[in-house]
């Protein structure tokens, strides 16, 4: 950080990130340089075959060029290593070393060109093992050069062409673009950021069929990415080396935590009904983890789940249930069937029509709880990401809800859409006209969970009893006013750190904001941190105390943006200006709160955070309040807290009584 200026342009990488790769460079390199002097002195200069001026000039300038490169290497080895994140200034010859290092690619190339021209031409008579050597060589010379070029192209940055300045004289943090000039070269800024975002996102979605739905989804997360990077000069190792001081930081904090500490929960529920909604929260989670089809149960059945699909796949059944869209050889309903136990009579409908703001779900009679089940999947195809990325705010007026009613855009499109399959197409009616004392009670997992809650607030009118259980559910997902009004009908249940239940725009921004504060004021290089980082969470042991800037610095110099000149548009930054104190009126909400949907069940390990394979893990349950998930917990488990199998293990261990032993992919609960 800043990103490195080279050729008149701005790049997607760091003068401090040349370490590792140069590091890398310089081992082949060096072998490299060895091996051609062993050949050169074994023949002392001298071979006996045809071409041999050509093939001694080829030694000498092999090994006249690979020192260069060598030098030049443990040059921006060593520069690359100096100062700290945010303090480039040691680094300023960097790109001198670029330019110098660029410019030995053409003799590398006319060498590579010298040697596979002798090899064709001149090599005859001479010693196999000679030949073999300068083919190597050839084929190394070439391979370096195309892995260089994909790497430019990897860091290669659309938006990195040079930009005009503010003035020296203007203090940061205070500028405004008013001007007419500014206004116009902002608005331009913005334009092409989001015009390069659209192209990223066609590019890989490029499988995808063209339809208005994605083209309104490419510009809505387009517009959502652009106003979210666009006041930050942060390259990836940049924000990979704060989530490694992040994760150090928090676990610092844990550790010196009173273990007698009491967290507070929400009192929303009474303490007494917790065993009950625990057993009805592990019954569902069965339908909402079935709805995933085979994938997931082959996953959880590695051993036995292929063997039991393949007598029930091909399976010509088609009359006795219902099903829409593509299960080409029924493995997805045979997976249904095998993971939830029910009969072919007990599904009403099956849809696994999949497309933007459409996901798969399906409608059964849950005869051991007396429901009609509604169980709707989460994310698995590019699709599903779209309609999760598609996060900003969509009305959603509810009768009878005071205050401002709305919610997560993507999946409200994709709760309408159930909706009007379930109420429009009577798919309900139906299911209620074979069991008219049942009950409703709507599921799911993820994406899965979130549509299933905001397909709860749209039906509750109609059905006053029913209920939703809701499995890590997008932390960004409904108003204050809807959340409270949710609590009660919807139980949303939340393992670990879980990632997801903590994302929405203003948790990322908050993310942002600790990003650039702790690696402001970290006073170590960057290569350190990410070494001691991989090693911590590989192996374990005490959190590093990362020394930091803040005795050097006044404190008042923190609260100024860092980063202000570099950014990419220059413009008020909030996460620039929440690196004063959390209390400081800058320190404001730049995007509507959205919150958990309903009363929140979250499932903790008891225990130490790191053990053995195949150690015993217990968990515990408690209610607890959404606002204690405003803030994105940074863990190796933030991701596999997430898995559904994880999850239903762990509910199945607290309604069973039981302990789990769990395996490194399984091992995603923390305390």
């Amino acid at each position: 950080m800043p990103g490195m200026v080279v050729f008149g342009r701005r790049w997607g990488i760091a003068s401090d990130d040349l370490v590792f790769p140069g590091f890398v460079e310089l081992f082949f390199r060096v072998l490299w340089w060895i091996g051609t002097m062993i050949l050169f002195t074994y023949h002392k200069g001298h071979f006996d075959c045809n071409g041999r001026g050509v093939l001694h000039t080829f030694l000498v300038g092999q090994l006249v060029v690979l020192a260069l490169i060598i030098l030049s290497l443990c040059a921006i080895i060593y520069v690359s290593a100096q100062g700290t994140i945010t303090n480039p200034g040691p680094r300023r010859s960097m790109p001198v070393l670029v330019y110098l290092r660029a410019v030995l690619y053409l003799p590398e190339l006319a060498w590579a060109c010298m040697g596979a021209v002798w090899v064709s031409d001149d090599s005859r008579g001479c010693d196999p093992a000679t030949v073999g050597s300068v083919i190597a060589a050839v084929v190394a010379s070439w391979f370096i050069l195309l892995f260089t070029a994909l790497g430019v192209l990897f860091v290669f940055d659309p938006l990195g062409n040079p930009r005009p300045q503010p003035a020296a004289a203007e203090p940061l943090g205070v500028r405004h673009m008013e001007s007419s000039e500014g206004t116009q070269f902002l608005s331009t800024a913005r334009s092409l950021a989001v015009k390069v975002w659209e192209s990223r996102l066609r590019l890989l979605c490029c499988c995808l069929p063209q339809d208005e739905n994605q083209r309104a989804a490419f510009s809505s997360i387009a517009q959502l990415f652009t106003g979210f990077f666009s006041d930050t000069d942060l390259v990836p190792s940049d924000i990979a080396a704060g989530l490694a001081l992040l994760h150090q930081e928090h676990d610092k904090m844990e550790r010196s935590r009173d273990p007698d500490m009491v967290v507070p929960h929400s009192p929303s529920s009474p303490g007494e009904d917790l065993e009950t909604e625990l057993e009805k929260a592990a019954h569902c989670m069965q339908f909402a983890a079935a709805a995933y089809g085979w994938p997931l149960y082959i996953y959880s059945n590695l051993l036995t789940g292929p063997c039991k699909l393949s007598r029930d796949c091909c399976g010509s059944r088609g009359a006795e249930y219902e099903i829409v869209g593509g299960d080409h050889l029924g493995c997805h309903f045979s997976s249904i069937l095998q993971s939830t136990g029910l009969q072919y009579r007990d599904f009403i409908h099956v849809s696994f029509h999949n497309q933007i703001y459409e996901i798969p779900f399906y409608v059964a009679l849950d005869h051991k709880r007396e429901a009609v089940l509604v169980a709707v999947r989460g994310t698995l195809s590019l699709k599903d990401v779209l309609t999760d990325l598609s996060a900003e705010c969509e009305n959603l007026p509810i009768e009878g809800v005071s205050g401002a009613c709305y919610a997560h855009k993507g999946i409200c499109q994709a709760a309408g859409y159930i909706y009007k399959k379930l109420v429009n197409d009577g798919i309900l009616n139906q299911a209620f006209s074979i069991a008219p004392e049942y009950k409703l009670v709507i599921t799911g997992h993820s994406l899965g969970a979130g549509t299933a809650s905001v397909l709860a607030v749209l039906l509750r009118n109609s059905f006053p009893t029913l209920q939703c259980y809701s499995f890590s559910p997008p932390g960004g997902l409904l108003s204050k006013a809807l959340a409270d009004y949710s609590k009660d009908f919807v139980v949303s249940v939340v393992l670990g750190k879980d990632l997801v239940p903590r994302l929405s725009i203003p948790n990322m921004e908050d993310l942002k904001r600790r990003i650039l504060k702790i690696v402001s004021n970290c006073n170590k290089p960057k290569y350190r941190i990410l070494l001691q980082g991989c090693w911590y969470e590989l192996f374990g042991g005490d959190p590093d105390d990362f020394p930091t800037e803040m005795d050097n610095r006044r404190e008042e110099e923190l609260s100024q943006p860092l980063l202000g000149e570099e950014s990419l548009l220059v413009r008020h930054s909030s996460s620039y200006h929440s690196l004063a104190s959390d209390d400081s009126p800058a320190h404001a909400a730049t995007h509507l709160p959205l919150f958990l949907p309903g009363r929140v069940l979250h499932i903790t390990e008891d225990g130490p955070s790191r053990r053995s394979c195949f150690s015993t893990v217990r968990y515990r349950a408690d209610w607890s309040n959404e606002m204690n998930f405003r803030s994105i917990l940074i863990s190796p488990r933030m991701l596999t807290d997430h898995m559904p199998d994880v999850l239903l293990r762990a509910l199945n261990s607290l309604t069973c009584e039981r302990p789990y032993s769990l395996c490194p992919s399984h091992t995603s609960v923390v305390p």
